[in-house]
């Protein structure tokens, strides 16, 4: 559906966008996740027309956008602050594509009507925007968005300004009905749980270039870099000495998967390696932090960084204890050294 070749965007001497290739297959949702600065939302305007490029090519469907218009590319763009007409009512907005399609007054109202219906707002089309609260007006943006049957809908953080309980329910929403529609989806955000509650693909960027892509569940279990890892919020990377199923780190030996590779390397740890044992690693507790069904621990071992730890809620030990923990190696990654990404 759509392929991106060596694409490249320069803004005087800097480069937002730097020399990216990219594969969007038709039924695909994609996330572009990274922080602000990676070259993400200009990646998605290069898309939608909006911005030219400085090298590159945009191909959608196979063929090349250069000279295609904004307007007559079929895409269909949703942006964080929805930009909904505060002088037309609900269906009016959701119309607004239609109309300029030129589809015939009936058509309109019966889409209209189908995608409010299929966006959780059946019969609201007479509202005015300014009645609507931010979940509401992210489905009528949506709504609108979807009118045209675009062949590629591009989300520029799409729930970024609503709370994140209202931002959960929606994400799980969106996926149903991305799925339920067949809809080609590029989305852009900087909140990982959102783009691997929504995606089928992460993308994650890192100064306009692409650091790692995979699914979620790759992404999550094994970052290819140590930025990745951290931007993902994993706090315990070291460096390391891998040998024959341990590694030699500033915390001592640590365990790890077999087959890792050997030599020098970056090791993560994940939170969730990082048990409370009986022997082990001496640590002294600095915080702790109620999340859920599970506390998270700062430690201060006596060499070595801090160490991050999840326990139960049960027992979990206070401020100034002292604790010996071990580490799991199923939650411990190996990151191959590399250059920067």
């Amino acid at each position: 559906m759509l392929e991106l070749a060596g694409v490249s965007v320069r803004f005087g001497g800097r480069a937002a966008v730097d020399g990216v290739d990219l594969e969007v297959d038709e039924h695909e949702t994609v996330c572009l996740l990274g922080p602000s600065g990676s070259g993400k939302s200009t990646l998605l305007r290069v898309v939608a027309g909006l911005q030219p490029v400085s090298a590159g090519r945009v191909l959608l469907g196979g063929a090349d956008q250069a000279r295609v218009p904004v307007h007559r590319r079929g895409v269909g763009l949703m942006f964080q602050d929805h930009q909904l007409f505060p002088h037309r009512d609900v269906g009016g907005n959701v119309a607004f594509g239609l109309r300029m399609q030129g589809a015939a007054r009936a058509a309109q109202q019966a889409r209209v009507a189908e995608l409010l219906e299929l966006v959780g707002l059946p019969g609201a089309g007479r509202r005015p925007v300014s009645s609507l609260s931010g979940g509401e007006q992210q489905r009528v943006a949506l709504a609108r968005a979807l009118a045209p049957s675009p062949r590629l809908l591009m989300l520029d953080e799409p729930l970024g300004q609503l709370d994140r309980g209202l931002r959960e329910r929606l994400v799980v929403e969106l996926r149903e009905l991305f799925t339920r529609l067949g809809t080609t989806v590029l989305a852009v955000t900087h909140d990982q749980g959102e783009a691997f509650a929504l995606a089928d693909r992460v993308v994650v960027m890192r100064e306009g270039r692409i650091a790692q892509a995979g699914t979620p569940l790759e992404v999550w279990q094994r970052p290819a870099s140590e930025f990745v890892a951290r931007f993902l919020g994993f706090d315990n990377v070291v460096p390391a000495t891998v040998s024959d199923g341990s590694a030699a780190t500033p915390w001592g030996e640590v365990p790890v998967p077999e087959g890792s590779p050997r030599g020098e390397h970056r090791l993560l740890v994940r939170p969730a390696g990082v048990r409370l044992a009986g022997d082990g690693l001496a640590c002294e507790v600095e915080s702790r932090t109620f999340r859920g069904a599970h506390v998270a621990l700062r430690l201060r071992p006596a060499g070595g960084p801090a160490l991050e730890a999840e326990c139960d809620l049960a027992g979990a030990p206070a401020p100034g204890e002292r604790v010996a923990v071990e580490f799991a190696p199923s939650e411990v990654v190996v990151i191959p050294a590399s250059p920067r990404p």
